[in-house]
């Protein structure tokens, strides 16, 4: 657990510096909210993706996907979810980026930046999990709870960077 800690840089190593992550972890969470969230491999392999108008495939041909036995509605509302996940984390990268460079530019401490860095991807790959396997209404509060959460990390450093500025 110490080298954990101290490779996502958290804490320094004996006798060294903590290493600045910042940049891994914009560019981490960019493939994350534009890549690896993104559901066009799985649509392409249910032949439902029209690389023409992507953005209407699961609207225009998810229920036709559906009745044609193609798919089960389970499958397409699970799709949907997922879908969601992804813009939302598309949506929330911004304030990300913004968090990060702010608390670069203000000198914020290394070991701050890298922690707000691990909150915010944790708590994003915990929305994408619960978004798009929860299906309960009751549970699906647990979404919420990543959502603020992630947000929470970047106010923080929004704040802790304007306090020093």
């Amino acid at each position: 657990m110490s080298s954990l800690i101290t490779t996502l840089g958290l804490r320094a190593a004996p006798g060294q510096a903590v290493p600045n992550h910042a940049t891994s972890f914009l560019l981490a969470n960019w493939v994350l909210a534009y890549a690896l969230m993104s559901t066009r491999g799985t649509k392409m392999r249910l032949g439902l993706d029209h690389n023409v108008a992507p953005r209407e495939d699961l609207g225009k041909y998810g229920e036709a996907a559906v009745q044609a036995g193609k798919i089960s509605r389970s499958a397409l509302n699970k799709l949907k979810r997922q879908e969601a996940a992804h813009a939302n984390a598309v949506e929330g990268f911004p304030l990300f980026v913004a968090a990060i460079l702010a608390a670069l530019f203000a000198g914020v401490p290394t070991e701050t930046i890298n922690t707000i860095g691990v909150w915010y991807t944790a708590s994003r790959l915990a929305y994408s999990w619960l978004y798009s396997h929860i299906e309960s209404p009751g549970l699906s509060y647990l979404r919420s709870v990543a959502w603020w959460s992630g947000n929470i990390s970047c106010i923080t450093g929004l704040v802790l960077a304007g306090k020093k500025l």
